[in-house]
């Protein structure tokens, strides 16, 4: 252990000479003190990424449902925090154009998020597992170690305030969408890409104006920050374009969404599939690439068509 302390002392050292001195409001917070923590969790992240689904390969799908109802429905919490955000701009005589550090702190919820990419390995969703998504989630919980040791507050309110309000609608969705008899009424999923899209150009455009009418916030968070929304926003793009625009597809291809024939368990070069069972009857979604839709097959169980 001590040989652990020594080496944590000493990057600490390191890190602090290079970014200055860390918020002391933060001192003692769960994770934030030492960076190895942090570095292991998304090393380990990673690792779980690329060995997750190869171990599931030849194993049927995990439906988690009811997991998955309590983990979304129980992330909407977030309404609280935004509120408190919300609040403390309200009250605190916030600057929307700059403001300096000498303000409330934030909150961080970034760990939690590596449980969605652990529902798609158990589910067998692997193309929803991105290179977007990857990149958002592992490189987001490091940057905001760094946040929350260094300006935990301030000017990195309105992007915080934005996304907590973004992922209440996400994660709501997600919550509503575990339900198989609510999937048909949950039209929305591509407007909470275009709000999160929404949500990333107002950040970059609020975070040029402290460019522009600078204050006491660190100016280098500021470039920071610009360039990492900016990569935000050509990867949401390109998944926005290449899901919901480029594919538009015809009415002879919408025919053969409904024409084509039942998933084949083992068939993964054609469909995409997950099975769950719900009242002595075997679901399977099938998800057909040419089409882009998602097929339900009803079979008694063990039953196959």
């Amino acid at each position: 252990f001590q040989k652990i302390e020594t080496f944590n002392y000493k990057l600490n050292m390191y890190i602090d000479s290079w970014m200055g001195p860390r918020d002391e409001r933060v001192q003692g917070w769960l994770l934030l003190d030492n960076y190895p923590p942090t570095f292991a969790l998304t090393v380990m992240y990673l690792l779980i990424v690329c060995m997750g689904p190869k171990y599931m390969r030849h194993r049927h799908p995990v439906s988690c449902r009811g997991l998955l109802l309590v983990y979304n429905l129980g992330l909407t919490i977030l309404p609280y925090m935004f509120y408190e955000m919300v609040s403390a701009v309200w009250h605190g005589d916030f600057n929307l154009f700059c403001q300096d550090t000498h303000s409330a702190g934030e909150t961080d919820t970034k760990i939690i998020n590596f449980m969605d990419t652990f529902f798609y390995i158990l589910r067998k969703n692997n193309h929803q597992i991105t290179f977007l998504h990857i990149y958002h989630h592992a490189s987001m919980l490091n940057i905001w170690w760094f946040v929350m040791n260094w300006v935990p507050c301030g000017h990195s309110y309105f992007g915080a305030s934005l996304n907590s309000f973004i992922h209440v609608l996400m994660y709501s969705y997600y919550g509503l969408s575990a339900v198989p008899a609510l999937r048909p009424y949950l039209w929305w999923k591509k407007y909470i890409t275009q709000v999160q899209l929404i949500q990333f150009f107002l950040t970059m455009s609020q975070t040029i104006c402290a460019v522009i009418w600078p204050c006491d916030f660190p100016r280098g968070w500021l470039y920071f920050q610009i360039f990492y929304v900016v990569t935000l926003i050509a990867l949401f793009s390109n998944f926005y374009i290449q899901t919901y625009k480029k594919h538009l597809v015809s009415s002879s291809e919408w025919l053969c969404c409904f024409i084509e024939r039942p998933c084949e368990w083992g068939d993964t070069h054609r469909n995409h599939y997950t099975q769950e069972s719900e009242g002595g009857l075997n679901l399977e979604y099938c998800y057909n690439p040419n089409c882009r839709t998602y097929l339900l097959y009803v079979m008694l169980l063990g039953e196959k068509g």
